[in-house]
């Protein structure tokens, strides 16, 4: 069956252009070269190996892929001591063990989206495992659309709007525990959220940026904006932290999706298409602002571990943030009904 991916409700960047979406995929059980062979077939272009752990796809019909193993040591070039050269292929068979291949496709249309997921039946169909493959196997799907717009009040919105879903985002993801115990994508704090879901709150961009850099100072949230941020106002960043693996990108960095390869019944649509009702709930204030108000409420009265269901409720009302597609609001019109 055919999922389709969901519009998002502003589908142009400031410039004009179309939005576009990377897309980094962690697996295991499946090598560089022969992840890197899927790429070739399906879409073209030339195979570059570097090493045995990273390989280079260049001049497909989407762009260029890069597929490695996320281990630095494992790479000439990305740390660790010059000592270690001879015994980086080893580190890197090592690694495989238990850290990820991650492959990082090129920015796509929306519409491009359903060839990114006939990779995925690719890589599954050549034996690639997923986060629920094994218990140390902690993979993450990684989205990082890119803005419509930069302004304050467009990157709060979106912020509210997904700290307001992140507890039915969690329920409905089925967030791996390792994942969970990792670190990496750890929830914000919670009275974090409740100030933010709070319809009063409304700083302008810089104080927006000098409030979560406040409570949150670390990438390591479920929708890290640390991206986003030294894109938007690089100096205000970089006086607050230095991390050199923050690079400024117009995208929002959303990891929270398992990355389920092992399993046939999931698809790239169904995780999309709940960001989507992220961008569709920042994109009407009035719902935004009602629900946000009843987030701040029952975070005053501690009740919300009831939160999810509440959420259930509201999108059974309001089909729009997470129902069918209309004729002019899925990448693929072969099918019309949520993934």
């Amino acid at each position: 069956m055919t999922h389709p991916f969901f519009l998002p409700p502003l589908r142009t960047t400031p410039q004009g252009t179309p939005r576009r979406v990377g897309v980094e995929l962690e697996f295991a059980d499946l090598d560089a070269p022969s992840a890197a062979s899927c790429v070739r077939e399906l879409f073209g272009g030339t195979v570059t190996v570097e090493n045995p752990h990273r390989c280079l796809v260049s001049g497909t019909s989407l762009g260029d892929f890069t597929v490695e193993l996320d281990m630095r040591s494992a790479h000439p070039g990305k740390g660790g001591a010059a000592v270690l050269d001879p015994l980086r292929p080893l580190w890197g068979n090592i690694g495989s063990l238990v850290m990820p291949f991650e492959i990082a496709a090129p920015p796509v249309t929306v519409e491009q989206m359903p060839d990114l997921e006939r990779l995925v039946a690719c890589l599954r169909d050549r034996g690639a495992a997923g986060t629920e493959a094994s218990p140390l196997f902690a993979f993450g799907l990684h989205f990082n659309p890119e803005v419509a717009r930069t302004d304050g009040d467009y990157v709060l919105d979106h912020l509210k709007a997904f700290l307001i879903l992140a507890p039915w985002l969690r329920r409905e993801i089925r967030v791996d525990p390792t994942r969970r115990l990792s670190g990496f994508i750890a929830a914000f704090p919670a009275p974090y959220a409740a100030k933010l879901a709070d319809p009063a709150y409304r700083p302008d961009l810089g104080g927006l940026i000098d409030d979560y850099l406040a409570d949150n100072p670390t990438r390591n949230r479920e929708l890290d904006l640390f991206p986003l941020f030294a894109h938007l106002d690089p100096d205000r960043l970089a006086k607050a932290m230095e991390d050199p693996h923050v690079r400024p990108r117009p995208t929002f960095h959303y990891r929270l999706p398992n990355a389920r390869l092992s399993d046939p019944d999931w698809s790239l649509a169904a995780d999309w298409n709940r960001w989507v009702a992220v961008e569709r709930l920042a994109a009407d204030r009035a719902l935004l602002d009602g629900l946000g108000a009843e987030y701040r409420q029952m975070a005053d009265t501690q009740a919300l571990d009831r939160w999810a269901e509440r959420i259930d409720g509201f999108m059974a009302a309001n089909p729009v943030i997470h129902g069918p597609p209309g004729e002019d609001d899925a990448a693929d019109g072969t099918l019309r009904q949520a993934g």
